[in-house]
């Protein structure tokens, strides 16, 4: 099954990046974002399409313009995760076929992404909006459109956002730090698929 957990790979390099997407994949977690402020970002999402674009939704993080989402699109992603709800990046990833999760704070954002085409949430940063802040979104959100918490959210509070109405997580820190062993990535996906698997009954 395909869980709804994007591992961020912030600041991972091309040359970690394919055993770091292996030891993910393993235990579960097939959607990985490699944010473009990261070393040789493209190099890094390039890699990970021609190895794992089969089997897993490979994309970039913090796209931030039009040119970003052409420069994506172009090494056969399908996933555009932004930091900001820009209606420009929305239309253009929707115009080359990807996925499109703009980040957003309030619920004039919420709508003005869900308005301009986005196919899910980013709740960004989800630590300070807190499970109570998602939940009275979630009361005026069509159930239909997918909500991601991110930023701040470890496995041991899984149950509380899924109580709170996350559909789903954007995980970084969590999972992958500059220069954290595939290993102990691989030992804490398997921590964060179990955590998901009991707060959503999987």
């Amino acid at each position: 099954m395909s869980r709804p957990i994007i591992a961020i790979l912030r600041g991972i390099t091309p040359d970690e990046v394919e055993p770091v997407a292996a030891s993910l994949i393993a235990a579960g977690i097939d959607r990985i974002e490699v944010p473009l402020n990261s070393p040789d970002a493209l190099d890094s999402v390039r890699r990970l399409v021609d190895r794992f674009g089969e089997r897993a939704l490979i994309g970039a993080g913090t796209v931030l313009s039009p040119e970003d989402v052409l420069r994506v699109a172009g090494l056969g992603a399908r996933l555009a995760v932004s930091p900001d709800c820009n209606e420009e990046v929305i239309a253009a990833s929707k115009a080359q076929g990807l996925i499109s999760v703009p980040g957003v704070f309030t619920a004039t954002e919420c709508f003005r992404a869900i308005r301009a085409g986005a196919d899910g949430l980013k709740l960004f940063p989800a630590s300070l909006a807190g499970p109570a802040g998602l939940q009275a979104l979630r009361a005026v959100l069509p159930s239909t459109v997918p909500v991601y918490a991110v930023g701040g959210t470890e496995p041991d509070s899984l149950a509380v956002w899924q109580r709170a109405g996350a559909d789903g997580f954007g995980i970084g820190t969590a999972l992958y730090r500059p220069g954290r062993a595939a290993s102990d990535v691989a030992d804490r996906a398997r921590r964060l698929v179990a955590a998901f698997d009991a707060a959503y009954g999987v």
